[in-house]
């Protein structure tokens, strides 16, 4: 027979991933160790492939034209499948998801390190993109599962978000030492040990609750409608990169994906059994979430290419130098998300942290419009850095945790999902939208001191680095509409507030729960 308990206000019978804690169970921090892993592979992935791109290109002989399509095929799979990796997790079970979508990844790692060719290496990048979307939904419904007191939960946040921010400027390290020091190969090769440790561990430590699945039916129309409407989307912005966006084929693209979303949304208000219930997202404070993380990681993803772009064509670093140059920013990160974050999301309202963190910033990313040819990286880069650092770390920790605070357990997976979603559609909007703006301007400099050059290097130099201005200047301008949308839109109460609004998950599971 299973065992019943109660589910209340955390440290008294709480409801976590691995069951019945009438305490607290010691596996939880060993649990957090493989989901801060399995997040850190799959957030560093998104930009280590990003360095070795060039050996790679040259390697196998992919056409310039076909470069992108290494990044794209990634970006494709995993911001359009989301939503239907969220929904499986909540259907099959969390620890399942997590440790199945572990080891797929680890396979299309093997295979993309082995390529011998454009084909295996485009498709073991769409491989990835698709177990990356079925294991990102599941790390931060376990998470939430498994830390039910309000100040062990902050804490486990603010790991969580620090290596969520600073996965991306991690993975331009990781990747630049590799390539240099061994072979791009290895940006593939480096998940596998990532992986397996992560995936035994779970498998060993990590248990959770049947109250936890939603045994519905899977929604095959939503799954369609929002897979096809989310791939428009993210390959509408990646193609106006390139072609443009007043490309037919570009329009074209945009145009299907609103439609199809569109459809969705409709299509999800009148299903029994929607793939994305909407209130997980028509929740105020959710979508305050999902809007404003989604506007900054718009914004930081911009930041990351064009940083590393300036760094070694204009001030000549070596892919590993570019790497160690953001490190103040990752450190800047940890400090916000663990010393900032973590310590305050228990004493305020996540709004008193996310706007100003998102301004703050704001502030730092206007520090870098002083980027010319000659500026030193100790009087420009780093301080911009620190300040950004800072900023996104402190936004980043209470903006995990509201993502899937008060959600029905039956929601947790799809709404973690949303959150994946809106960053990986933000990456994939702000280096499409900030680099086409980048390239105009550059376009329009050439064109406006080309006669009167005397050096077309130094000419095209300085075109570069105007461009770069010009995009990171609208750059500010989205991180304060985020700074703006997270003080306006999100208006939930500091966590210990008496409504036990803001309980999390536990409170949402108070009746009888049967418990393997």
């Amino acid at each position: 027979m299973p065992k019943t308990v109660h589910t209340g206000r955390s440290g008294s019978g709480a409801l976590s991933a691995f069951g019945t804690l009438p305490t607290h169970d010691p596996r939880r921090w060993k649990a957090l160790v493989f989901i801060a892993l399995a997040q850190l592979m799959v957030v560093l992935d998104a930009t280590i492939v990003n360095i070795a791109l060039p050996s790679a290109q040259q390697d196998l002989g992919i056409s310039d034209g076909n470069k992108q399509w290494v990044i794209t095929a990634y970006a494709l799979a995993f911001g359009g499948l989301l939503l239907f990796g969220g929904r499986i997790a909540d259907l099959w079970g969390r620890k399942r998801t997590f440790v199945t979508g572990l080891i797929g990844f680890a396979a299309a790692s093997a295979i993309g390190g082995a390529a011998n060719g454009e084909v295996m290496l485009l498709g073991a990048r769409a491989l990835q993109g698709a177990f990356g979307a079925l294991l990102a939904p599941t790390v931060l419904a376990l998470l939430t599962a498994a830390f039910t007191d309000l100040g062990e939960r902050a804490k486990a946040f603010g790991i969580f978000g620090a290596i969520a921010s600073s996965g991306g400027a991690v993975g331009l390290i990781l990747g630049g030492f590799l390539t240099e020091y061994l072979d791009w190969r290895w940006t593939f090769f480096v998940n596998i040990p990532f992986a397996v440790v992560a995936a035994l561990g779970a498998y060993f430590v990590i248990r959770e609750p049947v109250s936890g699945h939603n045994r519905s039916a899977l929604d095959i129309p939503g799954v369609a409608l929002s897979t096809l409407g989310l791939v428009s989307l993210v390959y509408g912005f990646t193609r106006a990169e390139s072609g443009g966006w007043t490309d037919p084929v570009t329009l074209a693209l945009l145009a299907a994906a609103v439609l199809l979303l569109l459809m969705f949304v409709i299509f999800e208000a009148r299903t029994e059994a929607p793939l994305l219930p909407l209130r997980v997202v028509t929740d105020r404070n959710r979508a305050g979430v999902y809007l404003s993380l989604g506007l900054a990681i718009v914004a930081l993803f911009a930041l990351y290419l064009f940083l590393t772009y300036y760094l070694q064509l204009v001030q000549g670093y070596s892919p590993v130098r570019t790497g160690f140059a953001f490190l103040p920013m990752i450190a800047a990160m940890i400090t916000g998300s663990t010393q900032i974050g973590a310590r305050l999301m228990t004493r305020f309202s996540p709004r008193y942290l996310m706007g100003p963190g998102f301004l703050v910033a704001a502030i730092g990313m206007l520090l870098l419009t002083r980027l010319d040819l000659g500026s030193a990286y100790a009087t420009v880069i780093l301080p911009g850095q620190i300040l950004l650092g800072l900023g996104m770390g402190t936004a980043f920790t209470p903006a995990m945790s509201l993502a899937t605070h008060g959600i029905e357990p039956r929601d947790a997976g799809v709404a973690s999902a949303m959150l994946n979603t809106s960053q990986q559609v933000g990456g994939a909007i702000g280096t499409a939208l900030l680099n086409t703006i980048a390239a105009s301007a550059t376009t329009s400099y050439i064109a406006g001191h080309a006669a009167t050059a005397r050096d077309q290097r130094l000419l095209q130099l300085q075109a570069l680095v105007s461009g770069f201005v010009s995009a990171i200047w609208w750059a500010v301008g989205i991180l304060a509409v985020a700074a703006t949308i997270a003080a306006t839109l999100i208006n939930t109460l500091r966590p210990d507030a008496s409504t036990g609004a803001t309980q999390g998950v536990e409170d949402a599971a108070r009746p009888p729960v049967a418990l393997h």
